[in-house]
């Protein structure tokens, strides 16, 4: 992990340059809660936190820690624990469930947010909540900005835009990051089903008209702790950012890649488009996120997308070798 010093950092890197050590002695350690830690992006973050130094002393949860659908259960352990800072990673992500599970879905995905945004300000706060690209209907033709009209299709994305607009207007000092094509090395994700499918079957069937970017989130939650670091520094800027790896591609040109990159040759891989591949929740057909803000804002460079999956696949090879 680096630490803006008038350079910027590169996400996903092999530096190991940290905070000054006057950081860590004699000042008490801030604390930061976060929310949704046994998920991908909690996972990841709390890996990440655990190979490199930090400021920070930080509490993870899941649901089963600390229930964000009960308000009170909130306020207790911000207070009990004399939190300053949430990160919300928490979200029930099965859209197409969603659907059919809209009682579940609100509860986590807006409620959940709302609650968190309330504690943060009545106890001052800082809140980082994580969004999606399914607040975009995927009407557009070029990379989404912060400020792009937003208007969702699924129960999925229209609760979790009630959830964006629940904490900017109770908190509005947080910061909103939305992210999209998530992938890690926890819990079920494209990347990992891809590899398992590739071994089981002769041929896939891969949807090639919808578009967007993965987002390896271990360079998420690096992006996360970074920010942490310069809200330390006095740079807290609040706000809606978006964030995900660099370049664009199709669910199909993703699993292409990972075949390549895994020198897998025995399954075939067929493009077909979203009609011939029906869900219960509708798919914004283009949903590339432009992260000029973010990273302009915080000093900070992001891989492309074909990169990190190669990291990230080395990655996997490495694990499975242990």
């Amino acid at each position: 992990m680096a630490i803006y010093t008038g350079s910027t950092k590169h996400l996903g890197g092999t530096e190991k340059v940290t905070m000054k050590e006057q950081y860590y002695y004699g000042l008490v350690q801030k604390r930061v809660l976060v929310i949704g830690a046994t998920g991908q992006l909690g996972s990841e973050l709390k890996e990440f936190n655990s190979e490199h130094k930090s400021m920070f002393q930080y509490f993870y949860t899941g649901s089963a820690d600390l229930d964000i659908t009960q308000l009170d259960a909130v306020r207790n352990y911000i207070e009990q624990n004399s939190i300053e800072y949430i990160v919300n990673c928490a979200a029930y992500t099965m859209v197409d469930w969603c659907e059919s599970d809209v009682e579940v879905c609100n509860a986590v995905n807006h409620f959940g947010a709302e609650n968190l945004a309330k504690a943060a300000a009545e106890f001052n706060c800082k809140l980082i909540h994580v969004s999606t690209d399914y607040v975009f209907d995927g009407k557009a033709n070029e990379p989404y900005r912060e400020d792009s009209p937003v208007n969702p299709l699924s129960v999925y994305g229209k609760a979790k835009l009630r959830a964006e607009e629940a904490v900017m207007s109770i908190a509005p000092n947080s910061i909103i990051i939305r992210t999209a094509w998530l992938y890690s090395s926890y819990k079920v994700n494209f990347v990992k089903t891809m590899l398992r499918l590739m071994s089981e079957k002769e041929e896939l069937t891969i949807v090639n008209d919808q578009y967007g970017t993965p987002t390896y989130a271990r360079d998420l939650a690096e992006a996360i702790t970074v920010i942490l670091d310069r809200a330390e520094s006095g740079e807290w800027k609040k706000g809606i950012y978006h964030f995900s790896n660099l370049g664009e591609t199709t669910w199909y040109g993703f699993a292409k890649k990972i075949k390549q990159l895994s020198n897998i040759e025995g399954c075939q891989l067929k493009p077909i488009p979203t009609k011939d591949y029906p869900t219960a929740a509708v798919r914004p057909l283009y949903t590339v996120l432009d992260k000029s803000k973010i990273q302009n804002t915080f000093h900070f460079t992001i891989p492309h997308w074909e990169v990190s999956l190669e990291k990230f696949l080395n990655k996997l090879r490495e694990e499975n070798k242990q």
